[in-house]
């Protein structure tokens, strides 16, 4: 009767979790693309979604970050609560933990002016590189994870499928910046995919729980 209980309250909250983490992440989404109605100036193929948080409406950019920073805790969370026990999803664990505290560093330090390196653009820089290298790196994890969990075995071709369309956003997202030609456009796309990737494995998380 206790182990029920204690099954119950693990499922219950890897429920919250899970639903929290939902939300976050659609709100993500809903202010990502508010900040583009809200600022129509702003060249979609040269803008990366960073330049919002600078100027008119940043608040809309910050309180993204902040969203997407609590999400991926809640994630984490739910993961390590009723997630795959296998080496490689606890480690996958841990890489959306730490992402957490690279979007909240984000949200806490904005970009500077291009022309112009600030102290918190530079750190703004730093944690982009942070937070790209946690998403590559906990897609694979976590795909790989997946197969050790009769639960979460039939989400592992998602996952896959996923982390590679990441993988690749990422490598277009590197080779238009390198010659400076639709950045702004790539980046969108990879933070697309991203959001998709968060989301898929959060409504996974929340099945699992209510099974």
């Amino acid at each position: 009767m206790p182990t029920l209980d204690v099954g119950k309250t693990s499922r219950f909250t890897a429920t919250l979790f899970a639903t929290t983490a939902i939300a976050c992440f659609a709100y993500f989404a809903i202010a990502l693309l508010l900040v583009h109605v809200l600022r129509p100036e702003r060249a979609l193929a040269t803008t990366m979604i960073s330049g919002y948080a600078v100027g008119p409406y940043g608040w809309v950019m910050t309180t993204a970050w902040l969203a997407a920073s609590i999400g991926c805790l809640m994630l984490a969370l739910g993961l390590a609560r009723i997630g795959p026990r296998s080496t490689a999803a606890r480690l996958g664990t841990l890489v959306v933990a730490i992402f957490f505290l690279g979007l909240l560093v984000t949200a806490i330090f904005p970009p500077g002016p291009r022309n112009s390196p600030t102290r918190s653009g530079q750190i703004h820089s730093t944690m982009f590189f942070v937070n790209v290298s946690c998403a590559l790196l906990g897609s694979v994890l976590l795909a790989v994870g997946f197969g050790s969990d009769p639960r979460w075995r039939p989400f592992r071709r998602t996952a896959a499928t996923l982390a590679a369309l990441l993988w690749f956003a990422f490598a277009l997202q590197f080779l238009t910046a390198y010659v400076e030609v639709g950045y702004g456009l790539a980046n969108r796309f990879f933070v697309t995919v991203l959001v998709a990737w968060l989301l898929a494995i959060s409504i996974k998380l929340r099945a699992s729980a209510r099974e």
